[in-house]
């Protein structure tokens, strides 16, 4: 039995199809199946029908979901590994399927998404990713009537490049903002342009095809993988923040520029180095800005703090970043008032621990 994650990865909703034996929505706080989802690991459990599997479904690092799986007994070691290259498959032909048809798009919804919603899911990379020198994780808020908010990522050999936007305005009208600036960056960073040329691109974009005094806050980073080198453009979105074990470092200023969309000059580059280990935090306001009903802002203080306890609980980077927009609405009694999204940024120099047996 395959059960899927919702859109905003708070619920297991199972696949249904001919001859398949119906099954009940899984919360993942709280059960087998999701702790099997949240901490990338097998959980077996025997009963009187037989053994029990929960094995997740990943595509790469990115989690789709988990599989039930109903054995006569206790599975060896060498049976594991033939279940899990088993269940891997599965997860493949899913990611290949769901390229072509809306079968898992409709199940993955629990209500119906806006206009822009679906523009801005249709537009985004895999939400993780992981190579033996960097994991990348995003999340976004709220999943179904996400607006102008979006990101954007490419692992080219030994250069990681990554762009978080935050269009103004909201719903369709900033989904477009974000469309062509997230078009207009790929467009450049495809054709091997510098950071500051790459700004200049999107921001040109945005004020020839949106016009309107249109704009977009924004942070472009590119990350030499060999070295930890990194560079990074602000154009006047809130600071890039380093986690560097449990200790929050700030990187140095980054040298006012104005929104793309509403450049004068070429941006400057900003630039330091990350140690072996570090996490960056990229992020939107609606993160730090999300404000309680008592009026206390999330912070980037309370952004770090949680961050750094879930590294130090071992939790891997996208339980981690799903945990944090779970935070952040309850902060804010599930009731945003912004767009909010992260996207966390890990650099390795040796590769990362296997998490499945």
């Amino acid at each position: 039995m395959l059960y899927l994650a919702d859109y905003e990865q708070v619920t297991l909703l199972p696949v249904p199809g001919l001859g398949v034996p119906e099954r009940q929505e899984l919360p993942i706080e709280g059960t087998l199946a999701g702790r099997a989802f949240q901490r990338v690991e097998v959980v077996g459990s025997a009963g009187e029908h037989g053994y029990r599997l929960w094995m997740p479904l990943l595509d790469g690092v990115e989690r789709l979901g988990v599989a039930e799986l109903l054995l006569l007994e206790e599975p060896t070691d060498e049976q594991r590994d033939l279940l899990w290259a088993f269940v891997t498959l599965t997860a493949e032909l899913i990611v290949v399927r769901d390229a072509y048809s809306d079968v898992f798009s409709r199940l993955r919804r629990r209500r119906t998404l806006s206009l822009a919603a679906e523009m801005q899911w249709e537009l985004l990379p895999p939400m993780s990713f992981g190579a033996d020198r960097v994991v990348i994780t995003g999340g976004l808020a709220p999943a179904y009537d996400i607006g102008g908010d979006s990101f954007d990522y490419a692992v080219n050999g030994d250069t990681a490049e990554l762009l978080v936007l935050d269009a103004v305005g909201h719903g369709l009208p900033a989904a477009i903002l974000a469309t062509v600036a997230i078009g207009a960056y790929r467009h450049a960073r495809r054709n091997a342009l510098d950071l500051p040329d790459i700004a200049a691109a999107i921001d040109a974009a945005i004020a020839g095809q949106i016009g309107g005094s249109q704009f977009a806050t924004a942070v472009l980073i590119r990350l030499d993988l060999r070295t930890g080198r990194l560079r990074w453009i602000n154009a006047g979105h809130p600071n890039p923040l380093i986690l560097r074990g449990t200790s929050l470092v700030r990187p140095p200023a980054s040298p006012p520029t104005r929104p793309l969309g509403l450049q004068e000059d070429t941006p400057a580059c900003c630039e330091t180095r990350l140690e072996p280990g570090d996490r960056l935090l990229l992020y939107t306001d609606g993160i730090t800005e999300a404000r309680s009903p008592t009026g206390e802002f999330f912070g980037e203080l309370r952004l770090a703090d949680f961050v750094s306890a879930a590294v130090a609980a071992g939790l891997p980077s996208p339980e981690t970043v799903r945990r944090l927009m779970r935070h952040v609405l309850s902060h804010q009694a599930d009731q945003l008032q912004d767009d909010a999204t992260i996207v966390v940024l890990e650099w390795l120099t040796v590769a990362p621990r296997r998490v499945l047996p």
